[in-house]
């Protein structure tokens, strides 16, 4: 029991700067709250295990910046086959994040975090025609599933296809909500199906979520202060180096 306690009172803290740095990331960029907590919480725990604290945080922060604009039912309309790839693909691939060895999951997990900031750190400008985006759109949904069900990052290639479809401002941040609140939910019903997500981890997860949200409200005064290209850069190169570790961490 002792030893439980001093576990507790260790596990606490730590999620509470964690989350506290997700909520700012994502208050200064608008996105980065599951990928910047995934990637810490997977240094000290499973990757399975840190998914499932990522769950209730992540939800009431997306679904707050889903609903934040007038577009939800135009972006639902558009892009419901690419939703719907995004579940069957999380659900299916959480299977690799529960069964596979943690050390492991935890170089897919890295792999994923240096592919997403090399990706951003380069930011090609690129443009999906209309005429690809009927069947485009559902593909890009199911590879995006498959990566959070065997990672518990939500943004490849999601983030990418959303930029390229060329929503104005407004437009693209609510879609980043959609498709995060949708990969939250999936990512907890293909936890659930599989035993890895229990009553105690949501309590958890709920504790989380008062950080997390002082972190967005920090993060955003202090996005009207600082250069938010540098904050990104910097943002972006931590990712970077944080999943190169957690990459290489098996071959050591």
């Amino acid at each position: 029991m002792r030893v439980m306690n001093e576990s507790s009172s260790l596990l606490l803290p730590l999620l509470a700067a964690t989350f506290s740095l997700a909520g700012l990331v994502k208050g200064v960029t608008g996105m980065g709250l599951p990928t910047v907590a995934m990637g810490l919480l997977g240094s000290f725990m499973s990757p399975a295990a840190a998914a499932a604290m990522l769950v209730v945080p992540s939800f009431v922060t997306n679904v707050w910046q889903l609903l934040a604009g007038p577009a939800v039912g135009r972006l639902l309309r558009r892009l419901w086959p690419m939703m719907l790839g995004i579940v069957a693909g999380t659900i299916g691939g959480s299977a690799l994040l529960v069964g596979v060895d943690p050390l492991w999951s935890g170089l897919a997990l890295g792999v994923a975090l240096v592919a997403y900031a090399g990706y951003a750190l380069v930011a090609p400008a690129l443009s999906i025609p209309p005429r690809i985006e009927p069947w485009l759109l559902p593909i890009a949904g199911l590879l995006t599933g498959v990566v959070t069900g065997a990672t518990g990052v939500f943004v490849i290639p999601a983030v990418p296809c959303l930029q390229a479809l060329r929503l104005d401002k407004e437009e693209l941040v609510q879609a980043l909500g959609l498709s995060f609140t949708v990969s939250t939910v999936a990512l907890a019903a293909g936890l659930m199906a599989h035993g890895a997500f229990r009553l105690e981890q949501s309590g958890l997860s709920a504790l989380a979520v008062a950080p997390a949200l002082a972190g967005m409200r920090l993060g955003q005064r202090i996005r009207a202060r600082i250069s938010p290209r540098r904050f990104r850069l910097c943002f972006l190169s931590f990712l970077l180096l944080l999943g190169l570790e957690l990459a290489l961490r098996p071959l050591f």
